[in-house]
């Protein structure tokens, strides 16, 4: 089992910045990508942003210039720095890692959320 634990989420002001983290642990084996996913209330869940183990990202152009995706291959962590926050970044933010060795279809794990609420 894989277990991934988010936390930095929060009440903040418009133009402020929050960080984001998230640790993966448990039976972790080839870990293709992490990423950040949001949901709002009456909306899908969608990317906001993800990079490979390779250190490609992948943005959602409405965060581009604004969030920075990072992570930490051996600690397993993926990180979002968001800032220059807006209210329609408000949303339950969501880890998500993948985890695919070549062959077969990947496995996505999936964080419990942490919620981020920006007051304008």
């Amino acid at each position: 089992q894989v277990q991934l634990v988010e936390s930095g989420g929060g009440l903040v002001q418009s133009g402020g910045s929050l960080r984001l983290s998230c640790a993966a642990s448990g039976s972790i084996f080839s870990i293709y990508a992490m990423g950040w996913y949001r949901q709002a209330p009456g909306k899908q869940r969608e990317l906001v942003a993800a990079i490979t183990i390779g250190g490609n990202t992948n943005y959602a152009d409405s965060v581009k210039g604004r969030f920075t995706i990072s992570r930490d291959n051996v600690k397993n962590t993926v990180a979002l720095q968001m800032n220059s926050l807006k209210a329609e970044d408000t949303a339950v933010y969501y880890c998500k890692l993948t985890s695919w060795r070549g062959l077969g279809s990947p496995t996505d794990y999936w964080g419990q959320g942490t919620q981020v609420t920006v007051s304008s």
